[in-house]
């Protein structure tokens, strides 16, 4: 018979208000058991989880949720959260077709506040609802909970500055971990390094708590700790004046984040001020499991592994990942070209830029979570003379339209855009499926879009993206790649023209990017039927290749096939040249519809859309019988 578990017996946060300490700690580690159990099956963001456990358990002892609202940065550290909030059952079908998502997720509950997923966002929530509380006159209680790597982003920042500057009863908790995706960088994170090791600060820590235990004047003098900084015992007895407090944001000392009995005690006194307040909480990724915490890049995101070793549980790659041929051929291209420079916001390894930074480390640069900056900066070092690649997943690429085209578009600048797992990825989810990067590239003016099929045609479109003028997108997917032969030599290519890959005269296919494959196997299944298909890997998205439709107008039917959504999206592109030449051939646009795709492996949510190649061959024997 199993041993009982304290987890087992929870179903909402109000089952941990009967628990002391002590049991909370138990607590905890089971719940960090769950975790690790549960996601060498499925997978998962398995170093921030663990990380976070005693922070949430802390936290949700006190508060009276679902009223008291909590709102996750991000959200790939709220598994414990999960746990606690009558997802126990239902935790082992995280992140699976059809299972609960691995971010907090209002749909899945009343305790998930908003869809997180892409970071830096939870302070302006967090700001609306105290101001609405404000608004309301109510006293539930808000709290965010912040990666010290999100903290850095441009969203937070104004978010600090507001809730600052109006007072709002709020409470940020700083889960100051050291790392992002990849190791942080930059001057904020420098100075929570100074912070965590000054030697007064630890004694002045020390001293505060002792005070706060004791109920002395101290711990009343933070409770009425308000506007006037200057004031405060913690300003006359810590000298540094850190820059949430000059903000008119009230900071404690660092706190041990597993320590269960000191983060209720700070957490106590914070929740009852009525103006903002942020708890300094320093832990350790991937507490309570060793492979994660040795290695807590590799556990940010991973697929199943095995619990005893921590290694890897998949089947043998039979192709390079697009990733990395992408990291390759962009560090060949920098061996011949000492003006090509690298940017990535906070995901080095993630983009396949490890080898870059190592060979070209003055060439490299990680702005951190800070995608604004990543393309402003390249638009820069373009005016500067040099050729710089921004590598940034699609998905988050979207916080920087705005530079894209004021920076870079506007200017004509030499900028290079490679959108990594652009399309469907998966697991993950809405928030991380690059479905929306073809429509805000090809709307912006300036802007070519590569969209290569394969791995040999990606390492040709990096090489020709480089020698163009003016900015440039390309897209590739996640995983592996088609198994291509790699070329010797990378090859320009013609800007605006396509390629046939297959002839036929009864409908033609269209098709960009990965969605090649997929056409072609469409084809031949089609072919066994009596149906011959042209299709075509259109390479660009803009320019299009006018001859290449006007030619596949001379079919019966003329399909498009993409890995983004349909509205605005290269289909549309398609239709508008079909329109202009005056076209009566009937045509559909094969893609993402206009809603937001969950997650699953990403052949079943082809099958789901019918993208994969039987949704296509079904497509067009529809429309070619309707035809008749």
């Amino acid at each position: 018979m199993a041993a009982l578990r304290i987890l087992d017996a929870i179903s909402s946060p109000a089952d941990l208000k009967v628990l002391n300490n002590d049991e909370l700690a138990i607590l905890a580690r089971e719940i960090r058991q769950e975790i690790v159990a549960t996601t060498s099956v499925t997978g998962g963001h398995v170093a921030s989880s663990l990380g976070a456990v005693d922070i949430i358990v802390a936290l949700e002892s006190l508060l009276d949720m679902p009223r008291d609202r909590v709102v996750f940065d991000v959200g790939h550290q709220a598994y414990a959260h999960k746990l606690l909030t009558g997802r126990r059952e239902a935790f082992k079908t995280l992140r699976t077709y059809g299972g609960i998502s691995g971010f907090t997720k209002p749909h899945e509950s009343p305790y998930d506040v908003h869809y997180s997923g892409h970071a830096s966002d939870s302070l302006s929530i967090a700001t609306g609802l105290a101001k609405a509380r404000q608004l309301k006159g109510t006293d539930e209680k808000v709290v965010a909970l912040i990666g010290d790597a999100s903290l850095a982003g441009g969203m937070a920042f104004e978010a600090l500055n507001y809730m600052g500057n109006e007072q709002l009863p709020l409470v940020v908790i700083l889960n100051d971990n050291e790392m992002s995706i990849s190791r942080n960088v930059g001057a904020l994170m420098k100075h929570l390094g100074n912070i965590r090791a000054n030697s007064h600060y630890r004694e002045a820590r020390e001293g505060l708590q002792a005070a706060m235990e004791q109920g002395g004047p101290a711990a009343r003098g933070l409770l009425g700790f308000g506007k006037n900084m200057k004031e405060s015992l913690k300003q006359m007895v810590i000298p540094h004046t850190m820059i949430y407090e000059s903000l008119g944001i009230v900071c404690t000392h660092p706190v041990d984040g597993h320590n269960i009995a000191e983060l209720r005690d700070i957490l106590s006194l914070v929740l009852e001020m009525d103006g903002p307040a942020l708890v300094h909480v320093v832990t350790r990724k991937g507490e309570g499991y060793e492979p994660a915490r040795q290695d807590p890049e590799r556990f940010h995101g991973t697929g199943p592994y095995d619990i005893a070793t921590g290694k890897a549980v998949k089947k043998p790659a039979k192709a390079p990942s697009y990733t990395e041929v992408f990291g390759a051929a962009l560090a060949d291209e920098a061996a011949r070209d000492k003006d090509v420079v690298a940017i990535t916001a906070a995901m080095t390894g993630g983009t396949g830029l490890k080898d870059f930074a190592a060979e070209f480390p003055e060439r490299f640069v990680d702005v951190g979570i800070a995608e604004e900056q990543a393309i402003g900066m390249a638009a820069g070092l373009a005016s500067g003379g040099k050729k710089p690649v921004v590598a940034l997943y699609s998905t988050f690429m979207q916080r920087a339209v705005d530079q894209l085209i004021i920076d870079c578009a506007l200017l004509d600048a030499n900028v290079v855009f490679a959108f990594d797992r652009a399309g469907l990825v998966g697991d993950d989810g809405p928030t991380h499926h690059g479905v929306f990067d073809m429509v805000y590239s090809r709307m912006v003016p300036n802007v070519r879009v590569l969209a290569p099929s394969d791995e040999a045609e990606l390492v040709h479109a990096l090489h020709t993206a480089l020698s163009l003028p003016g900015p440039v997108t390309l897209r590739y997917p996640r995983g592996e790649a088609e198994g291509a032969c790699l070329p010797d030599a990378p090859e320009l290519l013609e800007v605006g023209r396509a390629r046939v890959v297959r002839e036929g005269g009864d409908a033609a296919l269209l098709a960009f990017g990965r969605m090649v494959g997929c056409a072609r196997a469409a084809a031949d299944l089609l072919a066994a039927e009596g149906i011959e298909c042209r299709v075509v890997d259109m390479r660009w998205v803009k320019p299009l290749d006018e001859d290449t439709i006007a030619a596949a107008a001379a079919t019966r039917l003329v399909v498009t096939v993409e890995e983004g959504v349909v509205t605005g999206g290269a289909g549309q592109g398609v239709l508008e040249v079909l329109a202009r030449q005056g076209s009566q051939v009937p045509a559909v646009t094969l893609g993402i519809p206009d809603h937001f795709v969950g997650q699953g492996p990403v052949g079943r949510l082809f099958a789901d859309l019918g993208l994969d190649a039987e949704g296509i061959a079904a497509t067009v024997r529809t429309k070619l019988a309707a035809a008749r």
